[in-house]
């Protein structure tokens, strides 16, 4: 493998980029060496600007459902942008797409369309904190749900794999606005309500963690949380941003058969291209202006070349349903690991929810935050370097979540498996 291309751009990059990249993670920070810059990407593979070609498990941080450029996709984006790539204006698609929406999210009565998941969750917020006459918002460790000041509290993903706690420039008034606990923790939630009687306004979580890591909800969480949230008068907002299509066609609502009065998404809804909802039930989704006095807007939301290739790819999920499939996948691809890691004694706890997937190098049993931090986050950084020598490539940071795509063939997941075993004996043979 070599990477002179990339090393190239990324000085290059650098002199008039912030690190040189535009979302921190792709650094490389947390797993050294430079970042690969890709030049292209189709089905389950990415190819790099030095020709190097790789099994993909990032799919653009989950979007990619379908596998890059996925030919009906690229089909429906190239027709939209042949009609005009802005408008300003209503389209009849994107009414077809907050359908759409609907028909997989029962729970979404209405919906509005934004630029991006960080919108999603700022917005949805904004209306929760208005609609119950309430300022808290209740977080939980770990959970990341974008970079709006509210939110950027104890946040996982890139804030973990930096080492930065808190951001700097969020104010002190803003941050005390907002209470983080331990995820899976219903004591901890209840002593808050407890606490701060009738001020908490909202409750954000992602149902299903990605960015400290996919976590899965420990039995009954997610019922009991929604009932506290309903006894005490405060919104329970479901960041579906990462879940959503993903670890079932409902996402985690429907794969816990829960309902949730505000859930954001993004990612998929998309297919790829940069786009963000919030919706729930019309009681609450009516205050939203112009139906109600809760302002929100953008100038791109509904952007027609986003919805297009959104409306694409739930349209293909809903023709092929492909859920159990990916699970499938996944699951082999997990057994793979485990049985690496059971050869070669190196730690690895496995956690996996339908085609999403972290391996932590851990021997501690991660159901929160605070447990994954024990993750031996130096020997995931020789894992990963191992695994892009053999050709697979993950997301560079032990705190994220992989994704299996309906490209990846059996094939792409027996030769990660081998990739893995191999790059489990380098790395055990390093710390013998």
């Amino acid at each position: 493998m070599k990477l002179k291309q990339s090393a190239y751009w990324a000085e290059r990059s650098r002199k008039r980029i912030p690190g040189g990249v535009n979302s921190p993670v792709r650094a490389f920070r947390a797993v050294g060496g430079e970042p690969i810059f890709i030049a292209s990407a189709h089905g389950s593979r990415i190819t790099d600007v030095d020709g190097n070609e790789y099994i993909d498990y990032v799919g653009s941080w989950g979007p990619m459902i379908l596998g890059h450029a996925h030919p009906e996709v690229v089909a429906a984006v190239r027709e939209a942008a042949l009609r005009g790539t802005s408008y300003g204006a209503p389209t009849i698609q994107e009414a077809l797409l907050a359908e759409t929406i609907g028909r997989f999210f029962p729970s979404i009565e209405q919906v509005r369309l934004v630029n991006s998941g960080t919108e999603a969750t700022m917005s949805a917020i904004r209306l929760a904190r208005a609609f119950s006459g309430k300022s808290m918002i209740v977080k939980f460790d770990g959970c990341y749900h974008g970079h709006s000041d509210s939110l950027l509290v104890q946040a996982g993903s890139g804030v973990a794999t930096l080492g930065l706690p808190d951001s700097p420039g969020v104010p002190e008034s803003v941050a005390r606005e907002t209470l983080t606990l331990p995820f899976n923790d219903l004591v901890a939630l209840e002593q808050a309500f407890q606490r701060y009687p009738n001020q908490i306004g909202g409750v954000i979580l992602e149902p299903v963690t990605g960015n400290m890591g996919v976590v899965l909800p420990q039995p009954s969480f997610l019922s009991d949380l929604l009932n506290i949230c309903q006894e005490c008068g405060a919104i329970a907002i479901f960041d579906e941003v990462m879940t959503g299509f993903r670890v079932a066609a409902g996402g985690a609502q429907e794969r816990f058969a829960v309902s949730a009065p505000l859930t954001c998404l993004g990612k998929i809804v998309g297919g790829g291209l940069p786009i963000g909802a919030y919706g729930g039930s019309a009681e609450i989704m009516e205050s939203v202006a112009p139906q109600g006095p809760v302002y929100q807007a953008g100038t791109l939301s509904g952007n027609p070349l986003a919805v297009a290739a959104g409306l694409k790819t739930l349209e293909i999920l809903e023709r092929e349903k492909p859920h159990n499939r990916l699970e499938e996948l996944t699951s082999r691809l997990c057994e793979g690991l485990k049985s690496g890691a059971l050869e070669t004694g190196v730690p690895l706890q496995v956690h996996q929810c339908g085609s999403m997937f972290t391996a932590f190098f851990s021997q501690q049993t991660i159901s929160d935050f605070r447990a994954a931090k024990t993750a031996d986050t130096d020997r995931f950084s020789r894992f990963f370097q191992a695994m892009l020598e053999r050709g697979i490539y993950l997301a560079p940071s032990q705190f994220e979540a992989g994704f299996v795509s309906l490209a990846h063939s059996e094939d792409d997941i027996e030769r990660t498996t081998t990739a893995a075993l191999e790059s489990l004996k380098e790395i055990s043979h390093e710390r013998g």
